[in-house]
């Protein structure tokens, strides 16, 4: 009950800067759990799927299999080593979405955490100006504690959010690796079949 009465205590306290803050910072939590959660799976599907392709191309199929990136560029008959590199850029632009809002979010969030502390640490001292009595530290003490929040806040939303733009880095980057296994397995059975010709 003590932690309720102080997080009220505090909000009643608290200014439309510090609202304002805190609402933001929470807008970019949800969003970072949202991206998190959409492209890993969108991810894991994916690398599941060209992992297969992969599989079947290594035990003799000569085609990629129909649910992978590249079946689009190796099923037309001029398909090339050009035409394949295209195809993999496209594929690591497509694996790569959404990190730069996870980016934006790690590097603006701690920032916007501050303004608010300075904002509130702002008001504190122009209040205790204004004020009639003297200005003790158990009167500044509590204020600052009170506006050092949404830094913490700031912080505590930047530490997920960088973490997952490392961790669908990582992802995105095996998704690109096995594509690039593909094209280069492709890219050699067209060398071994023309050579055979």
């Amino acid at each position: 009950m003590e932690g309720i009465d102080i997080l009220l205590n505090y909000l009643s306290r608290s200014s439309f800067i510090t609202f304002f803050v805190l609402g933001w910072l929470s807008i970019y939590i949800i969003i970072t759990f949202g991206v998190l959660f959409s492209r890993y799976f969108y991810l894991s599907s994916w690398l599941e799927r060209e992992k297969n392709s992969l599989e079947s191309m290594l035990m003799g199929s000569k085609v990629v299999r129909d649910d992978s990136i590249l079946k689009k560029c190796s099923s037309h008959s001029g398909t090339n080593e050009k035409l394949l590199n295209v195809c993999k850029s496209v594929a690591e632009k497509n694996a790569t979405q959404g990190l730069w809002v996870l980016s934006m979010i790690a590097s603006t969030s701690p920032f916007i955490g501050l303004f608010g502390t300075v904002v509130s640490i702002l008001d504190t001292f122009s209040g205790l100006g204004q004020g009639e009595g003297g200005a003790s530290l158990s009167i500044i003490a509590p204020a600052i504690s009170e506006a050092l929040i949404a830094t913490a806040a700031g912080i505590f939303v930047a530490i997920p959010a960088y973490s997952a733009n490392l961790f669908i880095k990582r992802k995105a980057y095996e998704v690109v690796t096995y594509i690039h296994r593909e094209t280069e397995l492709l890219l050699s059975m067209m060398q071994r079949d023309s050579e055979d010709v």
